[in-house]
């Protein structure tokens, strides 16, 4: 009977664990590049992702579906900066259009809690793109100046131990 949510549900399993994935490993480089406040939205998102894993897992298993952890994608290697934003920024932007539709999907087929899950995740990705746009614009109206300010700001908080 709920064949289709199950489906849906694993095919956001893969979606949010690549985006984990992927959130991670822009936060090590980001990290690295001494960007600890990109650093951290990154890290933070991904561990926003990783609750929704929880909440899509949950759903699978009370419909009685077997939960698929298998990321969709792999790791894109890219360590600028600004692309990893509108990679982050897509990735999101993606997954609210994808959600909405599973939404409705859910909805035809008479399944109102997953319908109303994937409506509740779809205000999360809208934030987080919100949050990956917003630092993409300040890249774009400040340059390397909004960078060069987060690593000046690390070396400072290093000098101060």
């Amino acid at each position: 009977m709920y064949e289709k949510s199950i489906e849906l549900l694993n095919k956001s399993v893969a979606d949010e664990l690549a985006a984990v994935h992927q959130y991670m490993y822009f936060h090590f480089h980001c990290e690295d590049q001494g960007y600890e406040l990109l650093s951290s939205l990154f890290s933070r998102t991904a561990i926003k992702e990783m609750t929704h894993i929880e909440k899509l897992a949950e759903r699978i298993l009370f419909l009685k579906g077997e939960v698929i952890m298998k990321a969709a994608e792999e790791v894109k290697p890219v360590q600028d900066v600004a692309e990893m934003l509108r990679i982050a920024r897509a990735m999101e932007e993606g997954s609210a259009k994808e959600y909405n539709e599973f939404a409705v999907e859910c909805g035809k087929n008479a399944d109102a809690v997953t319908k109303q899950l994937f409506e509740e995740l779809v205000g999360d990705e809208e934030g987080h793109y919100d949050q990956f746009d917003i630092e993409l614009e300040n890249i774009k109206k400040f340059g390397d100046s909004y960078l060069a300010l987060q690593s000046i700001e690390r070396s400072r908080a290093r000098g101060e131990d």
